[in-house]
């Protein structure tokens, strides 16, 4: 149990005077900010501790920039971190500490992968949210070398995409200088945090090397029927001249840039994995994920059974046309109260129903929906709305005509791009018949309830109203079950449907009009218009330079620039023919990272099959869940295609995902104003939002009970919130600063410290002070007090004496609770061990070498820099990389 007196010797004291703001910490832990420099008071279960600092450091946030601006006196070192910490990244990188043998490796031993998702070199640099999935995955690196585990912990980057080239176009540079200039920029700010990647395996998706390989892999899902061209109504933005996916637009506009989106049909690459569906589906139950991301892979998935029915288009005589509607529907049992159809806008047979009447309303109907992303057409809170088509179909089941209508809720890429409405037993299709008019017909009752005629009813129970002798369907009487099975089974026998499994998955649109891509390797004979791919000899297809990366404006990609690389002939017969000038989609590079760095030097396999069956597959892949779908989907399609053409053994990328939560800035407080430009308390008006609030500097505030107040005017209660780290607020924390002021270890330490891995933490520039007092006690405790002159003598303070009954319980309790908390990736409480131990060994008379060895031994996956110094003084000339972890033995 961790107490009060066990951390309080880490931070310095407040005046009696502070005031605390709280913000989330591990295990129901509460850490209390002082406006001048901030308390930190931390509870687990009913223990509490608090830490009280006489700095005259402040924190205060900035009024006019909405930021929060760190003023701060010049910070006493608890510890020569600055000379530590170069020392032992240089250590590491001259003696290649952390390399894993490429052809030499010895099998026998168990293996452990574990992977960061690589990310993206944006000219930004790293803030100090990106460390900390990167400290996780290296303590759990280190840890398993020191049980005797092979390693694999590499890094790489993720370097083609739509940021660089925008970049390109606004500044003239070309985007291989500014990504290389970045990825040098990420690889510096990485390599100060100490983190043992094996540099030797770096790669990056932008290297020919590297996308050869992405090309190989498009070349087999083409020659398996899985890539293929399709004319698809696409989201394509005229300004940033390229087509974006559906996460990209928001409101209409890009979500970079804001610029406008319109729907328009082009020629796009497809990947067909819909194709995967099932196994996509199925496979998710073996696989050590959050919860959460499997359900939005299902959902994403979206299975379901139902059937397709045929509708008969009347003419304006109510007799049957030459044309049929068909609809998806997974409740075939209420056909009969299917009372109009919905088509959507891009529907191909949309033309054909229009009536003269109509055709100028649907025509400016269906130029709306082009403006919106399929996200906002479906956004279930949104109004409904939709325009008469003139035209009417057959109900099948009754023989009724029911009106036609076009509405942009309905995706042309979804089922089959029209719907019958059962507005009595469908919320949606319920709102839009209210608003239009439409009959609304009950077939289905509750079975133990009385039916609420103002609302739909969306649940099963029992089939009324649903029988028609002429056709031969009587369903009344029957359970939602039965009755579907039922109508399925007419449908089939009387060729009016057909029982059918349908998926929300959608083929992946595989195609970017920009430059900044990989080139996909096919050529089009000019004579025949015939698609051929290149040979596999004639891989990578190297992306030509260009100067002008600008966008068209008529469609065409920038590529259709470089007129001389374009214009080519086929290799084999020697025709004319012209180079695709589409590329991929950041997502490609991103597929197959994994495999690559098993053998990142192969030049004749994407990888080499030994390496990948005692590699794979990944054991611990740590990101954020952002990329719960699209990525994770992306992957695991093409490791299964990988998998079917025996380039990879297992039927899966990555066995255990972990999600780490994002890191929020500095807390704010807020104030509101009245109309006389008076401050008021945030909660006192009901339009709380940015437009109204004001940022109270954090000197001018005081806690008060559970609230934050204003020190001159306490009954003015203040809203404190903590953002999401950006530029625009201000916000941003550079992890380059502090590891100046604190050290990379303080930083690796204190993002463990915040709270679960897994969970969303406040940022505290105070709080970091508490983990580096906490590693400058351990410095003082091992190596004793500076002399004289503020240096420390050579060695250690430590003894060669056996240790008692009481140190030897106080260490194996230590060894238990760190190893129990790294394995559970629970690192907050691994180091409350460690600081409930250093607090112990301050009340001892002697240190016996050997519990401080292995007390250095515990912390050096955590503060790996200042283990090594450590160790180094306890006589020991090799590294601890690979020293034996510390085992309960008592």
């Amino acid at each position: 149990m961790l107490h009060a007196h066990h951390l309080q010797p880490y931070l310095l004291f407040l005046s009696p005077h502070s005031h605390t703001v709280s913000f989330p910490f591990p295990s129901r832990t509460t850490t209390s900010l002082s406006p001048r420099f901030p308390v930190t008071s931390i509870r687990r279960g009913s223990s509490s501790l608090r830490f009280r600092n006489l700095g005259s450091a402040s924190i205060s946030n900035s009024v006019a920039n909405g930021g929060t601006e760190h003023q701060k006196q010049p910070v006493t070192r608890a510890y020569p971190f600055h000379e530590i910490e170069p020392k032992w990244q240089r250590f590491w990188e001259h003696n290649s500490t952390f390399r894993t043998p490429d052809d030499d490796i010895d099998t026998t031993k168990p293996k452990y992968y574990v992977l960061d998702m690589f990310p993206y070199p944006s000219g930004a640099g790293l803030h100090v949210g990106h460390p900390l999935g990167y400290t996780a995955t290296d303590i759990l690196a280190r840890y398993k070398r020191m049980q005797g585990y092979n390693v694999l912990h590499p890094m790489g980057w993720d370097a083609f995409g739509l940021p660089a080239e925008q970049y390109a176009i606004e500044t003239g540079t070309h985007p291989k200088l500014t990504t290389v200039r970045n990825i040098n920029r990420f690889r510096t700010q990485l390599k100060s945090l100490g983190f043992s990647y094996d540099w030797d395996r770096e790669i990056s998706t932008i290297e020919p090397d590297y996308y050869k390989w992405t090309q190989w892999i498009f070349l087999q899902l083409l020659k398996r029927g899985l890539a293929y061209q399709a004319e698809v109504p696409v989201n394509w933005c005229p300004a940033l001249g390229t087509v974006l996916a559906n996460e990209e637009v928001i409101d209409g506009v890009s979500e970079r840039g804001g610029h406008p989106v319109i729907r328009k049909p082009m020629r796009q690459w497809m990947l067909k994995i819909t194709a995967y569906a099932d196994r996509l589906l199925e496979d998710l139950d073996d696989l050590d994920w959050p919860e959460s991301v499997k359900e939005m892979q299902r959902n994403w998935i979206g299975r379901s059974e139902g059937a397709e029915m045929e509708f008969c288009v009347l003419d304006s005589d109510g007799k049957d046309r030459d044309i049929k509607i068909i609809v998806y529907t997974t409740r075939p049992e209420t056909i009969f109260g299917a009372t109009y159809l919905v088509v959507a806008p891009e529907h191909p047979l949309l033309p054909s129903l229009v009536s003269i009447a109509q055709s100028k309303h649907v025509e400016d109907y269906v130029d709306l929906a082009t403006r919106k992303s399929d996200l906002e057409r479906t956004e279930l809170q949104k109004e409904k709305t939709g325009v008469f088509t003139g035209c009417y179909a057959k109900n099948p089941a009754n023989g009724e005509a029911i009106p036609i209508w076009v509405a942009d809720y309905v995706l042309g890429g979804y089922g089959t791009g029209a719907i019958m409405a059962v507005p009595a037993h469908d919320s949606r299709d319920y709102d839009f018949a209210q608003k239009y008019d439409v009959p609304i017909c009950w077939v289905v009752t509750p079975d133990s309830k009385s039916l609420d005629s103002g609302k739909a009813f969306n649940g099963e129970g029992i089939i009324v109203n649903s029988s028609n002798t002429l056709v031969g369907l009587d369903i009344n009487g029957l359970s939602s079950k039965e009755a579907a099975l039922t109508v399925i089974e007419w449908a089939e026998e009387s060729g009016k449907g057909k029982r059918k499994v349908n998926y929300k998955l959608r083929d992946w649109l595989f195609a970017r009009q920009r430059y900044w891509g990989e080139p996909i390797p096919v050529i089009f004979m000019d004579d025949s218009g015939e698609t051929v791919p290149l040979y596999e000899t004639e891989l990578p297809l190297i992306l030509p330079e260009l100067d002008d990366f600008s966008p068209t404006g008529t469609g065409e990609p920038p590529l259709s620039k470089a007129v001389s690389w374009v214009k080519t002939a086929d290799s084999l017969s020697g025709r004319p023919a012209t180079r695709e000038t589409n590329t991929m989609p950041q997502w490609a590079g991103s597929c197959w990272y994994y495999l690559r760095f098993m053998d990142p030097h192969n030049s004749k396999e994407l990888v080499g099959k030994a390496k990948e069956r005692y590699w794979g597959p990944v054991d611990v892949y740590v990101g954020g869940a952002e990329h719960a779908v699209l990525h994770l989907l992306y992957a695991r399609f093409w490791h299964k295609v990988l998998f079917d053409i025996g380039v990879v053994s297992t039927k899966e990328p990555f066995q255990c995902v972990i999600n780490q939560g994002i890191i929020l800035g500095e807390v704010q407080y807020m104030a509101c104003r009245d109309q006389d430009g008076n401050l008021m308390s945030a909660d006192s008006t009901d339009l709380l939002n940015e437009r109204k609030l004001e940022i109270i500097p954090a000197e001018k505030v005081m806690k008060s009970g559970d609230s934050f107040v204003l020190k001159e005017n306490p009954n003015i209660r203040l809203h404190a919130r903590a953002h999401k780290m950006s530029k625009s607020r201000g916000n941003v924390v550079n992890p380059d600063d502090v590891v100046s002021e604190y050290g990379a270890d303080s930083l690796r330490l204190y993002e463990m410290f915040m709270g679960p891995l897994r969970d969303s933490k406040t940022w505290s520039t105070s709080g970091i002070e508490g983990v580096h007092r906490f590693l400058g006690r351990t410095w003082r405790l091992i190596v004793g007090s500076p002399l004289s002159d503020g240096t420390f003598k050579d060695g250690t303070v430590s003894v060669d004496e056996e240790p008692t009954l009481e140190q030897l319980r106080c260490l194996h309790k230590c060894i238990a609770k760190v190893t129990e908390e790294i394995e559970g990736t629970r690192f907050n409480t691994g180091i409350s061990a460690m600081m409930e131990f250093l607090n112990a060994a301050y009340k001892w008379d002697k240190h016996p070498r050997s519990v401080i060895e292995a007390f250095v031994l515990l912390l050096s996956p955590y503060a790996p820099h200042l283990a090594e110094e450590l160790w180094s003084r306890l006589g020991h000339r090799k590294s601890l990389a690979y020293v034996p972890f510390p085992k309960l033995n008592f």
